[in-house]
């Protein structure tokens, strides 16, 4: 997944998340059977209506792919900056660009009183990285060049293509839920002549889009965990300094406890790109964390031992 750069791959990881991504396409081929399985008691216009959702939920991802860098950015309100303006982020970008052989990405800066980093784009050479103002005040070089590492590792291993393919199914099906629903709300299952069934087809329809998305969306956030676990361990073995992610980590973590709820709601929707999440981390093995976007700090410091231990190993 990772070919063109240096960044270690997980195989544990690589066929845990492969695992989830098939388990996404029997998710996706039991829908389409479901589809076809009513498809009797359809009419053209119900066909027209999951043909539609289908071809908009594909612009969508298709749009969030090609424009994910640039929506990022407006929506941290982050402004790319020059090697002049911050030679000391630049500087450290270059190195793990030159240590990972992998193209530079642009560099930006948000400011912010929340610590913390992104990276996003469709591949290596559009790609940007963000960092925030507060996480720079906050952290030591080595702190902050294990968060940079971490996110060059989501860009090195395709991460951003990777979570819009397994979103697709999850877009489709909340958009065939919208639609079933207005269309049943509005009288759409009442005017359609000698067709008695159309209400009970959309409103089937709309069943099997809820139990869809809802299983679509527990796989996604699994994944994302996986490539955060990932993300956290190519990050660190590329610096050799696992220390030093576990400590920014620390750092981050409690800052974000003592940061207002109505703060951390409002930077939610960043939450799939950010090193980390931007809400206070459920315990370990919660309701909550089952729908978390990253695993809890305890798991990524103690995958970060780990790292430690290998790298122990290499050089006794």
């Amino acid at each position: 997944m990772a070919a063109r750069t240096r960044y270690a791959p997980d195989r544990g990881l690589t066929v845990r998340m492969t695992a989830t991504m098939f388990l996404l396409g029997l998710v996706f081929v039991a829908f389409i059977a479901a589809i076809i399985g009513i498809g009797t008691a359809y009419n053209a216009s119900d066909a027209a209506i999951v043909l539609f959702a289908v071809v908009l939920g594909g612009g969508f991802a298709i749009g969030s792919l090609f424009y994910s860098d640039k929506i990022a950015l407006r929506t941290a309100g982050a402004r790319e900056v020059t090697p002049q303006e911050a030679p000391e982020l630049h500087g450290i970008v270059d190195r793990l660009c030159a240590l990972a052989d992998m193209p530079k990405p642009r560099v930006a800066i948000a400011h912010s009183n929340m610590p913390n980093a992104f990276a996003t784009g469709r591949s290596a050479d559009h790609a940007v990285l963000c960092v925030t103002d507060d996480l720079m005040r906050r952290l030591t070089p080595e702190e902050l060049e294990g968060v940079i590492a971490h996110e060059m590792s989501h860009v090195a291993h395709k991460d951003v293509q990777v979570m819009t393919a397994a979103s697709f199914l999850a877009i489709i099906a909340a958009l065939l839920i919208r639609f079933a629903f207005y269309g049943e709300l509005f009288g759409g299952g009442r005017g359609r002549g000698n067709n008695q069934n159309a209400a009970l087809v959309m409103i089937a329809l709309m069943a099997v889009s809820i139990v869809v998305y809802a299983v679509s969306f527990v796989l996604i956030r699994l994944l994302s965990r996986y490539r955060e676990l990932s993300a956290d361990r190519s990050g660190a073995l590329l610096t050799g300094q696992p220390s030093a992610l576990k400590s920014a980590l620390v750092k981050v973590s409690g800052q974000m406890s003592r940061i207002p709820t109505n703060d951390l709601r409002t930077a939610q929707p960043m939450n799939a790109f950010f090193f980390a999440p931007a809400m206070h981390l459920a315990p370990k093995g919660s309701l909550a964390a089952i729908f978390s976007t990253h695993p809890s700090l305890e798991r990524r410091l103690a995958e970060l031992d780990k790292v430690q231990q290998q790298l122990n190993s290499r050089a006794g």
